[in-house]
């Protein structure tokens, strides 16, 4: 419950204070500048790595391997677009930083770590084996 009243109350109270104070020093245009500026160029990063995330994941899974990391890493990185979207310049600074592909891998492997895991997971890749059967049919209404 805490959680929830720090992250929906308090923090767009602390955002909004540092947009007023940068907004004060540099000016309100300036200051809408370069929060749109900041949500561009993060979106595009977020984008990119997000795409090689992606083929990672792919290419794991033509592998048969579990792309359990890569999952996580993909979901940090959601996280760090949405993070990025809203104005203010805390959440982009988060955003920012957990662009950095070290940083966040070592979120990811504390989080794996410290989470324990829940239930068994069983992996099988079955190689199907189609057969095509050719013939003439019609319908008999």
């Amino acid at each position: 419950m805490w959680i929830f009243l720090l992250i929906f109350v308090f923090a767009p109270l602390i955002e909004l204070y540092f947009l007023i104070q940068v907004g004060s020093v540099i000016g309100a245009l300036p200051t809408i500048l370069l929060s749109i500026l900041t949500a561009v160029i993060g979106g595009y990063l977020v984008r990119m790595q997000g795409l090689a995330v992606l083929m990672r994941v792919r290419s794991m899974l033509e592998r048969g391997e579990t792309p359990a990391l890569e999952l996580l890493d993909g979901a940090v990185l959601l996280l760090c677009g949405f993070a990025l979207l809203l104005p203010g310049f805390i959440t982009d600074a988060i955003g920012f930083a957990l662009l950095v592909p070290p940083l966040r891998r070592a979120l990811v492997r504390r989080y794996v770590q410290v989470m324990p895991a829940q239930g068994e997971v069983i992996v099988r890749r079955e190689t199907s084996s189609r057969r095509t059967i050719e013939g003439d049919w019609r319908r008999d209404d």
